[in-house]
């Protein structure tokens, strides 16, 4: 039932996009847009709390990615959730690197949460510029979207790491709706590190939000 489910909603909701993804092949299916656009949203206090969320005992472990033999070599390493699929991104090269850059991060790593049946994915976005705060480069990775509202940020911890993340509603001209969205970044020794769950809309953000919490959880720098 699941599986049916998703497919309506793709062919129901997303025509208006496929052609557009499946020409970048790089955004797959109906994911949250990250494209090189700019922000017309608002900015909370740093101590406004984010949404509840959920716990990660709720999703199974699938598997961990990050070591330099997995999947996705990344400057840290995480657990995913079972059936999820990891995948590198490599951007270098490509006429269509500007659609793997937000704000100050570039695009490393997709998990694909269709196999398990949803619609989006956790992305890994990663910079070398040590400087950055995590905050001034969720800042700059808000801003770069077109339309945002009910920007929430806040202190947290991802595994033993500072961290911080933000929560906003997100405005997809593409799907003519709102949405919620949400990142964190966090300070590794090779630069700043954004961990961030879209989804094609509210209620698939919500379903995925346990794996968000489990990679969250268990980060640690590799």
């Amino acid at each position: 039932m699941r599986a049916g489910r998703v497919r309506m909603r793709v062919r129901g909701r997303c025509s208006a996009v496929v052609a557009a993804l499946a020409a970048a092949g790089l955004l797959t299916a109906c994911s949250s847009g990250s494209d090189d656009s700019k922000s017309d949203g608002e900015k909370s206090s740093p101590n406004a709390s984010a949404s509840t969320s959920a716990s990660p005992e709720a999703v199974a472990k699938g598997g961990t990615v990050g070591a330099k033999d997995s999947a996705c070599p990344l400057p840290v390493t995480f657990d995913f959730a079972e059936k999820w699929k990891p995948k590198a991104v490599v951007l270098e090269g490509s006429e269509l690197d500007v659609l793997g850059k937000q704000g100050t991060v570039e695009l490393t790593c997709e998990i694909d949460a269709k196999p398990a049946g949803n619609i989006g994915f956790l992305r890994v976005w990663t910079s070398d510029a040590k400087d950055d705060t995590p905050r001034e480069v969720l800042e700059a990775f808000v801003a770069d979207k077109r339309t945002t509202k009910q920007v929430k940020y806040r202190d947290t911890k991802a595994g033993d790491l500072t961290a911080v993340e933000v929560t906003y509603l997100y405005a997809s001209e593409a799907l003519d709706e709102t949405k919620k969205e949400r990142a964190l970044a966090v300070s590794t020794p090779s630069g700043p590190l954004v961990l961030d769950l879209g989804g094609l809309d509210t209620q698939e953000h919500e379903e995925m939000l346990p794996a968000y919490r489990l990679a969250q959880e268990t980060m640690s720098v590799e």
